[in-house]
């Protein structure tokens, strides 16, 4: 009978939830009690997918935490999600199909207008920019970034190159190539537009800023504003015994082979395959079901960790204090593994993406590289010089702080305080 009855409950459960899920907006954020509002009212516009597991989910997770950072400072937050898709385009068309699906939003306009600022995601208030109310486009990365690091399979070198020809051979990727880039070339094109014309852009690295600037975005419209990184990955580790140091990967992977290259997951094989007798941990994102099975199985003393909840990921990396993480990237507008990582005390080795050259310094609080073979040397360099390696991994906990919502929010509340008030003088002005 108890079992029947919970039953019961958990199909109640997701009845509602996909009930609730029929709506596309939601109600702003909820203010802590006593709180003193800011007087600020910001339409978050972000896409209907939104992910729980894993460690990145997207533009909407961002969106999402931004809101709850900015909620606790008493600005009011409510998001607006799209609900009408162009169903099953061919494959060419996939771009505009995404880049229309965001006007559906305007049957919510009546709403959306009255707050004081509209914020999205790269192109999403694309809508909106004929109106009169600000427009800020956040840019954790560019379609063009993408675009511009990521290589033919062919112009890869040689030992990478194999790396994709076994998952094209074992049938985990079904090419080694794109046929068509033309969905994320409409998507840069309209990109550009939207961040030209919008109030501001907010770039959340140097990296964003300059990738920005060179399509031809003025530099005054552009602010940088770092991403933060959720408050529990600073709450004190739970007490557990330090292994030995271990190769990590903490990140999304995902399912294409051109996301496998930005990601540079050739680069991260060869990099384990250079150390049989070291532990790895792999903590990452992937709905590739054959790709995850493969990965499993393809290195000596691996641990693996497939879409774990993320606030659980602090508890997986506590007794890895003082490991290595290495970031394969070829692009990160930000990199949040990074900085997730960093905040447990792992050591990174990355190449040069996203804010990676902004709060690394070599040989303090981690390494920069700019090839596999660096890399490997500098993991063999930590994994000698015990004293050294815990050291670094000290400091890099500490660089990580800097990273913490009250932060995020209080750079965000500055740049929406100083549009505000300039959107009022210039109406007053018109009037």
């Amino acid at each position: 009978m108890q079992k029947k009855k919970q039953g019961l409950q958990r199909r109640a459960f997701y009845f509602t939830r996909s009930i609730l899920k029929m709506f596309h907006s939601e109600k702003a954020e909820s203010l802590p009690k006593k709180l003193k509002k800011t007087g600020i009212k910001v339409a978050f516009i972000h896409n209907e997918k939104r992910i729980h597991t894993g460690m990145h989910t997207g533009a909407a997770q961002i969106n999402r935490f931004m809101a709850q950072a900015l909620g606790a400072f008493g600005v009011q937050v409510k998001h607006f999600y799209p609900k009408l898709q162009l169903s099953d385009p061919p494959a060419h068309l996939k771009g505009i199909a995404n880049i229309l699906f965001f006007y559906s939003m305007l049957e919510n306009k009546k709403d959306i207008l009255k707050f004081d600022i509209i914020q999205g995601t790269t192109y999403t208030p694309l809508p909106f920019l004929t109106f009169n109310t600000p427009i800020v486009c956040h840019f954790g990365s560019t379609t063009n970034g993408f675009l511009t690091v990521v290589p033919p399979t062919k112009k890869l070198p040689k030992n990478e190159q194999q790396v994709f020809k076994e998952l094209v051979k074992l049938k985990i990727v079904p090419e080694l190539d794109f046929n068509t880039f033309r969905p994320m070339e409409d998507i840069s094109d309209i990109e550009t537009i939207v961040a030209s014309r919008s109030t501001a852009c907010i770039a959340t690295s140097k990296k964003v800023k300059e990738e920005l600037e060179n399509v031809g975005v003025p530099k005054e419209k552009i602010f940088i504003i770092h991403n933060a990184i959720e408050d529990y990955w600073f709450l004190p580790p739970r007490t557990t015994e330090i292994q030995a140091p271990h190769l990590v990967f903490l990140g999304r992977l995902g399912n294409d082979v051109f996301t496998l290259k930005i990601k540079g997951f050739s680069r991260l094989v060869n990099f384990y395959r250079a150390f049989p007798e070291i532990p790895k941990t792999t903590i990452c994102m992937t709905t590739n079901f054959k790709l995850k099975e493969w990965l499993k199985v393809s290195f000596p003393k691996h641990y693996m960790y497939v879409n774990l909840r993320k606030d659980l990921i602090p508890g997986a990396l506590a007794p890895l204090f003082g490991s290595i993480l290495f970031i394969s990237s070829r692009y990160e507008g930000f990199s949040l593994s990074l900085v997730e990582g960093m905040s447990q005390g792992l050591v990174p080795i990355s190449f040069s993406v996203g804010i990676a050259p902004e709060i690394i310094e070599n040989g303090k609080n981690g390494f920069i590289v700019s090839t596999t073979e660096e890399a490997i040397e500098r993991a063999q360099e930590l994994l000698s010089d015990n004293t050294k390696r815990l050291a670094m991994a000290a400091n890099a906990r500490h660089t990580a702080e800097k990273f913490c919502s009250k932060n995020i929010a209080s750079d965000l509340i500055s740049l929406y305080r100083n549009i505000k008030k300039e959107h009022k003088e210039n109406n007053k002005k018109s009037n």
